[in-house]
């Protein structure tokens, strides 16, 4: 009676407990990936709020198929980008692959409609694997080793055999700075149907990318890349896999060359190259005779991108245009320019000629619209939509338009750069996010913002894309003003920027967050450490922290090629250097909130680097909030840590950024 008595008396009690406590506050849970410290909890109405901001969805052009019928894109389906066939115009995606991890890129095997060979890596490692996929049965048959990174190549005439480079990944090396000696990259001919490998050559170094096999099947055409600045063009036998260099000859300068392949006659070459001014141009090469032949010599601009059909018949190009890629049309036997219908207010990135050169297809965006698909009528001129976009039911025509902004820097050099400004509800001066790419070797364009649209439109912050000394697509010389120990230059653009904030009449300069992806984050980092008196917060997105140990830690296939940039932390004097203007050195100068974010499985800038910062900047009593994807690399792929970074952002900028 008295132990019935008791526990009636406990239920009573607890009972009244649960009455009188408030349950907890409901929260969106993170997903199972993601490690965090120092994040608040997710409120579910913040995903409501921004709703379909989060659903947007462009469609990025890879290949024709050999019959010219169809096109492979690359949609996202589901959460995962995945590899898709587009079969006409208004007809709906076919998906062919539906794995796990994202798959990107792809080509059909020209010899066979029925078989696509792609690449995919497991947790943005970047060991990226061949597999071949046979549409019919949508099986996927491995084509290249796991432990290796390879990369899609050219075919042979036949079309049954692909080039493919491969490297080494040494992240059990632990950063091991003398890997770098054991580098090579490994030229192999494989036949896709049968699988069968034959070994061609093996390279000395990282960089080496083969560009296209010449017409006899006896030679192919190869680049060295060392860096933004210089490359190199060279011929590999693919019998005994001995080369030759063609470009540049000995005794010219060094200048950046590459190339969309060998001209019909099998000897001349198309070539891109910037020897001959500030911008990387076209030309046709003669090896035999020396000889230079201008494509567009006479456009001051960069080619961004190149393609030559299957039949060599016709060269297409896109030409970078002050951010919007441009599309030009040529005769690859007599470079005579052709007409190509130019689409209207569309920044197009991407350009593939049908395997006949009678049909061109092109992806491209605009600030009102994601990537679509579009393919060209060489003879009738029409256009027809093939792979539309997703806007989650949202009317992207009304949002804003981007503008070209330019300011004076600190040397009195001219700093351009992208402005999207809030619409016109929103009054007073706006808050400000600035973006910064990444590359260095890389530039802010026009295009689509996609759930960022959701901050300018929303939330009315002004967002502005600047492209400080080091980007690509302005010259040469504007590229290379950022090298070696000039590295701090780029960073005092931004002050700049900062400057030119507080003198227009719509923007409030005492608002402002700076964020940045990969080099873009270290920028960031800089930029917390340089001017915490004048911003309110940083948001690093794979960022490096300290060059020496980035530079020691980097994957060994790209560690020379990042040295190239930055300076080689071996040498003592520029291993100094480096570490006196490395953010995580100088953490006792960042004042402001800090969003880490980094992908665990990162081979470009090892995770180390956003521990360090975080664990440095903390001690300092300044709020960090960090974001880890156990799952992710360079960059964030999957839609599930991607959704839940944005949540975080939007909490980040509107606690630190919007509040007072």
């Amino acid at each position: 009676m008295r132990q019935r008595l008791i526990a009636a008396l406990a239920t009573a009690v607890l009972a009244g407990c649960a009455a009188t406590t408030p349950a907890p506050a409901p929260v969106v849970a993170p997903p199972v990936a993601l490690t965090l410290k120092g994040v608040p909890p997710i409120p579910p109405e913040l995903p409501r709020r921004i709703g379909p901001y989060t659903e947007f969805k462009g469609a990025g052009l890879l290949d024709w198929s050999p019959d010219g019928r169809s096109l492979l894109v690359v949609f996202r389906r589901g959460t995962r980008p995945q590899l898709h066939l587009a079969t006409g115009p208004g007809q709906a995606l076919r998906p062919i692959t539906q794995q796990d991890e994202p798959t990107f890129s792809g080509a059909f095997v020209p010899s066979d409609a029925n078989l696509v060979v792609f690449e995919r890596d497991v947790g943005g490692s970047e060991a990226t694997r061949l597999y071949r996929l046979d549409l019919a049965g949508g099986t996927e048959t491995p084509l290249s080793d796991g432990a290796l990174r390879c990369d899609i190549g050219p075919f042979d005439t036949a079309g049954a055999a692909m080039l493919v480079p491969c490297s080494r990944i040494d992240r059990a090396a632990g950063g091991n700075v003398e890997q770098t000696q054991g580098v090579t990259s490994d030229f192999s001919l494989i036949d896709i149907r049968m699988g069968k490998v034959r070994e061609v050559a093996r390279l000395p170094g990282p960089g080496w990318y083969p560009l296209d096999i010449a017409p006899d099947d006896r030679t192919a055409l190869v680049l060295r890349y060392r860096s933004a600045a210089e490359a190199e063009l060279w011929t590999l036998d693919l019998a005994d896999g001995r080369r030759q260099r063609v470009l540049p000859r000995d005794g010219d300068p060094a200048a950046f060359y590459s190339a969309a392949g060998f001209a019909p006659d099998g000897k001349r070459l198309f070539v891109v190259t910037d020897r001959f001014g500030e911008f990387r141009q076209g030309y046709r090469y003669d090896p035999a005779a020396a000889r230079f032949e201008g494509l567009t010599a006479d456009v001051p601009w960069d080619v961004a991108a190149a393609d030559l059909s299957r039949d060599r018949s016709r060269l297409a190009v896109v030409t970078n245009e002050s951010g919007r890629g441009v599309l030009r049309l040529f005769d690859a036997s007599t470079l005579q320019p052709l007409p190509v219908k130019q689409p209207t207010g569309v920044n197009v990135s991407t350009v593939k000629l049908a395997p006949d050169g009678q049909s061109l297809a092109y992806s491209g965006s605009s600030a009102t619209a994601p990537s679509e698909v579009r393919v060209i009528d060489l003879a009738g001129g029409g256009s027809t939509l093939w792979a539309a976009a997703d806007t989650a039911g949202v009317d992207t025509s009304a949002f804003q338009p981007i503008e070209v902004i330019e300011w004076p820097s600190f040397d009195g050099r001219t700093i351009s750069g992208l402005i999207q400004r809030p619409p016109k509800k929103f009054t007073g001066r706006r808050p400000v996010l600035i973006e910064i790419h990444g590359g260095p070797e890389a530039q802010a364009r026009i295009g689509f913002n996609g759930r960022y649209n959701y901050l300018v439109n929303e939330l009315g912050i002004a967002l502005i894309e600047p492209n400080v000394r080091g980007s690509t697509g302005f010259g040469k010389t504007f590229h290379a003003l950022d090298n070696g120990r000039l590295r701090e230059d780029s960073v005092k653009d931004i002050g700049s920027l900062l400057d030119w904030i507080a003198r227009q009449p719509d923007l409030d300069a005492s608002r402002i967050v700076v964020q940045g992806g990969s080099y873009g984050g270290y920028m960031a980092n800089a930029v917390a450490v340089h001017y915490s008196d004048r911003i309110r917060g940083v948001i690093p997105d794979v960022g490096i922290s300290n060059f020496v140990t980035f530079l020691e830690r980097t994957e060994s296939y790209r560690r020379d090629l990042r040295r190239s940039e930055y300076g080689d932390e071996r040498d003592p004097a520029m291993r100094e250097f480096l570490a006196s203007i490395s953010p995580v050195n100088n953490a006792q100068k960042v004042k402001v909130p800090m969003l880490i974010v980094h992908g665990r499985n990162d081979p470009r800038v090892p995770v180390q680097e956003a521990e360090q910062i975080a664990a440095t900047v903390v001690a300092n009593g300044v709020p960090v909030w960090t974001l880890i994807a156990e799952n992710e690399g360079h960059g964030f792929a999957k839609k599930e840590n991607t959704d839940y970074l944005f949540y975080a952002r939007v909490l980040f900028l509107e606690k630190f950024l919007l509040g007072d």
